[in-house]
């Protein structure tokens, strides 16, 4: 985002039912509005521990704590921040979403708090931060992880305050926004390699919700699949094409590393390429089975003893060879996708970057 561009506003609420009822299908109007921000277009309640996280919500969501909402990418954790807010006080007001991955070091402040017309380069016209934006409603900001430690403590002083001060002001202005977050790597984990503030840790953690990863909670996979089925059925203007038997028991099978976002991926490709009235298991064009992925997760006895092997016979720099070679494989693996190679190492995505570029594998940030 540059100097002069509007901070993203998008009020809409999610399709769901009234407040006080308990939903079973979550979506937001029109699909996937904000392809840079929205991971999953679509939340199940279905399975029993999904009810639980409704029970949840819907006990959190009227009052004006700051929630954070952890999970994998992909398990829908804009959607409940969505949810939230269209069961809040606030829901007539905006909700405005920001993916902090996305914000560059030198502009940062300016984007969250605002800043006055010349006070940096390009600052060509006073201009409202994020906070502003959602006066009265609620702010969201995803992948709080990843934001800078210096930034970490301006956004202390202004929960602490109430209030923000622009870029090249001095004048404090008064903010009401209900502030949700999300994160899908471990913050106690940050904050012990001190990467996360603790103080700012308590503070956006009034209250959490947990979404379980989407093979944990298998009774909400067939709702969704035949829900994107029937999504992407109507926008591709097809006829009645349903499930093959083999199809279906594979989406049951298949572990969904992904989550909700990979799920909806495949229904939709496989729409896009199959030929007949069925889409076979063939058409998900999915890498490995459950058992296959199960496997994976166990750490390999090879693994063990070849570390074994290097501990007794230490080559200059070990650490460093084996840390570079983990790297090296996890983003090998994602297909250069930082933010899944981070989040397979547990790692936030900055300490993967420094990874990276040390590496020569990426360009590194100039200081």
């Amino acid at each position: 985002m540059s100097g002069d561009s509007e901070p993203p506003r998008d009020a809409a609420p999610v399709e769901a039912p009234e407040v006080g009822a308990t939903p079973s299908l979550l979506t937001v109007p029109g699909g996937r509005t904000s392809p840079r921000i929205i991971a999953a277009s679509a939340l199940m309640f279905e399975d029993p521990s999904s009810k639980e996280t409704a029970a949840q919500i819907q006990r959190l969501a009227p009052s004006d704590a700051n929630i954070l909402i952890t999970g994998e990418t992909g398990t829908g954790k804009e959607l409940v921040a969505r949810y939230i807010h269209s069961l809040s006080r606030r829901r007539s007001h905006p909700f405005v979403a920001v993916n902090c991955a996305a914000l560059t070091e030198t502009l940062a402040e300016s984007e969250l708090f605002g800043h006055e017309r010349g006070a940096f380069t390009g600052a060509h016209a006073t201009r409202a931060g994020w906070f502003e934006a959602a006066q009265g409603g609620t702010l969201f900001l995803d992948e709080i992880g990843e934001l800078s430690m210096p930034i970490q403590v301006k956004l202390l002083r202004v929960l602490q305050e109430r209030e923000v001060v622009r870029v090249g002001s001095r004048r404090p202005i008064p903010i009401d926004a209900r502030l949700l977050t999300a994160t899908n790597v471990n913050l106690e984990r940050a904050m012990a390699a001190g990467r996360f503030r603790e103080d700012l840790y308590y503070r956006i953690k009034v209250a959490v919700v947990s979404l379980p990863p989407l093979r944990e909670r298998p009774g909400d996979i067939v709702p969704l699949a035949r829900h994107f089925l029937a999504t992407y059925r109507e926008r591709l203007g097809l006829g009645a094409v349903e499930f093959a038997p083999e199809a279906m028991e594979l989406i049951q099978r298949y572990p969904w590393p992904g989550n909700i976002r990979e799920l909806e991926n495949a229904i939709h490709h496989a729409l896009l390429t199959s030929i007949g009235s069925a889409v076979s298991a063939a058409d998900l064009h999915l890498p490995q089975l459950a058992s296959d992925a199960a496997a994976a997760r166990t750490p390999p006895d090879a693994l063990a003893a070849a570390l074994r092997s290097a501990v007794r016979n230490p080559s200059p720099h070990l650490y460093q060879t084996v840390t570079d070679m983990l790297v090296r494989s996890a983003y090998e693996q994602c297909d250069g996708n930082q933010v899944r190679a981070a989040q397979l190492l547990g790692v936030s995505r900055n300490v993967l970057r420094a990874h990276l570029a040390r590496l020569s594998i990426i360009k590194g940030r100039k200081e």
